[in-house]
């Protein structure tokens, strides 16, 4: 259990990117939902030790009946934790054997034949020991995502904390990679960070909402889902009838669908007008919460 409470942060040009942050996260895939700017990275890189909080606390158990202070005791946090940050580089002209031995020398694994096993494993493991010996800068930017998960498995980590991983893989890649996530997340505490709702809903049992550093919402998909159960209402509109329908309700989303407008909005009443009540899914949610946030500021 990574226990978070009260944790603040502001940057020197006056952001306040995380806001009095409070979650629980428990062992297993926990989404961490949010747009740009929602402070998501900043938690990240907070938690994986890489800039200083203002005020707050974070504990960490540490499997052996006790616990960590994150932000105080950052060696013996970094010996718990895996990495994959938003922007994971690579040497193109390394061999992914080659980069994996080496990450493995710096995380302490000096004993050549037990390196060689825990490298030989991960690469397995992630699916790719057929590619191996190949170059990084020749791999697709799925393979590079799940090269980035093997090196962040190496120690075996307690916490592993995935920061945008699937932004700009194809479907088949994506699933590839959530599909490996889902699997590490059956060990240890999994903190995928995004802003695709469905990877939260494919994979994560528990999750937060983010929005200008501030928690919006955390529990479970399936509960936030069923908290708006006969409250969201669907309707295809005319394009330049779209101003006024924003104006007069709470919209929560539109996509164009045969050229056309179609509208959800968030309404406790009937509509009228047309509106057909529909199912509610985790992106409603998402919308409603942001909307109301804004509402609220």
């Amino acid at each position: 259990m990574l226990s978070i409470r009260e944790l603040s942060k502001t940057y020197a040009n006056g952001v306040r990117a995380l806001d009095n942050v409070t979650l629980d996260i428990p062992r297993g895939m926990f989404g961490l939902l949010g747009p740009n700017g929602a402070g998501k990275s900043s938690l990240m890189r907070t938690l994986a030790t890489l800039q200083e909080a203002d005020s707050g606390t974070v504990s960490f158990e540490d499997g052996k009946g006790g616990s960590i202070d994150v932000l105080r005791d950052k060696d013996a946090v970094r010996r718990q934790l895996g990495y994959l940050p938003q922007d994971f580089g690579v040497y193109p002209k390394v061999s992914a054997l080659d980069l994996l031995e080496h990450f493995a020398v710096l995380k302490g694994l000096v004993d050549r034949k037990q390196r060689r096993e825990v490298v030989d494993g991960l690469l397995q493991q992630v699916n790719l020991w057929d590619a191996r010996k190949r170059h990084l800068g020749g791999f697709s930017g799925g393979m590079r995502q799940r090269f980035g998960i093997a090196q962040a498995l190496l120690g075996n980590p307690r916490l592993v904390i995935v920061d945008e991983p699937t932004a700009g893989l194809d479907p088949e890649e994506r699933n590839r990679f959530l599909n490996l996530l889902a699997e590490i997340g059956e060990n240890v505490a999994v903190i995928l960070s995004t802003h695709i709702v469905e990877d939260v809903t494919d994979l994560c049992p528990n999750m937060a909402i983010m929005n200008k550093g501030k928690v919006l919402l955390t529990g479970k998909p399936a509960d936030a889902i069923g908290a708006l159960d006969g409250r969201v209402w669907r309707k295809v509109v005319a394009k330049d009838a779209l101003p006024q329908y924003e104006k007069n309700f709470t919209l929560l989303s539109t996509r164009l669908v045969g050229g056309e407008p179609v509208i959800h909005i968030h309404s406790d009443f009937p509509p009228g007008d047309g509106f057909e009540r529909v199912a509610p899914d985790l992106e409603d949610v998402y919308f409603q919460r942001l909307r109301q946030h804004a509402k609220a500021a």
